[in-house]
């Protein structure tokens, strides 16, 4: 059976988008490190599905099949699911829309043949995911930056969620170049 991992930034202040459209936007930070980079680049080779709600759907339809970012080849190689109730085509190549029950739904995906399905955020998305402990394995990216203001990764939990530190690594900001 494969798993559901899911895949976000978050600010020191534990916050995984600003309040506005598309979390309003990339928070002023600088591009990732280049060993951070490489780090989800082999992440997404062990990848078999990305999946993800309406909104990041959309923002990331928009954006990827135009970039020549090195990240551009596996958002658009690898198969998506959208999961929507309202989204009326998938238009970006190789998506397919799931709009039954979320749990039921994933599920089914989890026993599907082929390689581990990651999630990307929205903040909405993420929290049902982590709400009905579906996510297998978190990969959050700690961002330097405390935002003040925005949406949690964890709102909503009716339990406490244990989980169990299996990794960390540090990237050293000062490499970067704007």
């Amino acid at each position: 059976m494969r798993k559901l991992i899911l895949s976000m930034g978050v600010s020191l202040d534990g916050l995984v988008a600003r309040p506005g459209r598309y979390g309003a936007g990339g928070w002023g930070l600088p591009p990732d490190d280049p060993t951070l980079k490489q780090r989800k680049l082999d992440w997404m080779r062990d990848v078999g599905l990305h999946v993800m709600g309406r909104a990041t759907y959309e923002e990331m339809a928009e954006f990827w099949p135009v970039s020549d970012d090195a990240y551009a080849a596996p958002m658009n190689d690898i198969p998506k699911a959208v999961f929507s109730k309202t989204l009326e085509r998938a238009e970006w190549p190789d998506s397919r829309i799931a709009r039954g029950d979320l749990a039921e739904e994933i599920a089914a995906l989890k026993r599907e043949s082929g390689k581990d399905m990651i999630a990307w955020g929205g903040a909405a998305f993420a929290q049902s995911l982590s709400r009905l402990r579906l996510v297998d394995e978190y990969r959050r990216v700690l961002q330097p930056v405390a935002l003040g203001e925005g949406l949690p990764l964890f709102k909503g939990l009716t339990a406490p969620l244990r989980l169990e530190l299996v990794d960390t690594q540090s990237y050293d900001l000062s490499l970067i170049h704007i």
